[in-house]
């Protein structure tokens, strides 16, 4: 063979041609899972909707309870005082927890109640696959612990909630068939909710205790749950502020210091 024939081509054998199907489909499949983490990522930080600074203001001036700001959650406790029971509360899907923070007030500062709200993964509480114990342990020295949460946060309440003493929803319901575990339950409404209307929350009710207490407040939206604003498909509110949170504090009081 002379030194300037052109050299042989290559055998492409099938066994290397499945092999470099093999890795482009691996390759491919590897950047699509990268995408749609990074979509994720994206989402959950677009559109979280912010505490309201007012209300927020209120809490943080108010000298009857004190405040904890850990990566795990928001802990709320009265001030010099001890507390026996306490509320790991689950805030809505991109919600910010701080919103919260005001209509729970008036269990920690009238009720005695520790609550934690928690800062879910992602801001989405599906994401967050960590245990009670990771928000109880916050505030170690409470005895008896209620899970609840909002809408899409009550939903994880109650898978979580077999790990604690009492459910709480506020505007939501269970996905989660807790009907045969006699589970003290409350579920807590509003009569004007766009998102977790009447009838969905009725149509849900099967899946919780028998003797679970359901309560509809007057007036209230799925908003009113929080502050932060108006929500987007939600009915209208009539409620104010103030009377929302002295209605969630003596129904969700009571119920948590009968525990």
């Amino acid at each position: 063979m002379s030194a300037n024939a052109p050299s042989p081509e290559p055998v492409v054998t099938p066994r290397r041609r499945g092999r470099r199907v093999l890795r482009w489909i691996i390759g491919s499949l590897g950047a699509l899972i990268v995408l749609g983490v990074a979509g994720i990522l994206v989402w959950s930080q677009v559109g979280v909707m912010g505490a309201e600074a007012e209300p927020l203001a209120e809490v943080r001036a108010n000298p009857a309870i004190a405040i904890a700001d850990t990566d795990a959650g928001i802990v709320l406790s009265p001030a010099g005082e001890e507390s026996e029971v306490g509320l790991v509360y689950v805030p809505g899907a991109k919600v910010d927890p701080w919103a919260y923070a005001y209509k729970l007030s008036g269990l920690v500062a009238d009720e005695g109640v520790t609550v934690v709200i928690t800062k879910p993964w992602l801001n989405l509480a599906f994401f967050d696959l960590r245990p009670l114990s990771a928000f109880t342990d916050l505030a170690p020295d409470v005895g008896t612990w209620l899970v609840g949460g909002h809408s899409l946060g009550g939903v994880r309440a109650c898978q979580l909630a077999a790990d604690a003493e009492g459910l709480a929803l506020f505007g939501s319901y269970c996905a989660t068939d807790l009907s045969e575990s006699g589970l003290p339950v409350i579920s807590v409404s509003g009569a004007e909710d766009g998102l977790s209307t009447p009838e969905k929350v009725a149509d849900a009710a099967h899946l919780l205790p028998d003797d679970a207490e359901s309560h509809e407040i007057e007036g209230a939206s799925h908003s009113s749950f929080g502050d932060y604003g108006l929500q987007a498909g939600d009915g209208t509110p009539t409620i104010s502020d103030d009377d929302m949170r002295d209605q969630l504090t003596e129904l969700i009081g009571a119920f948590a210091l009968a525990r």
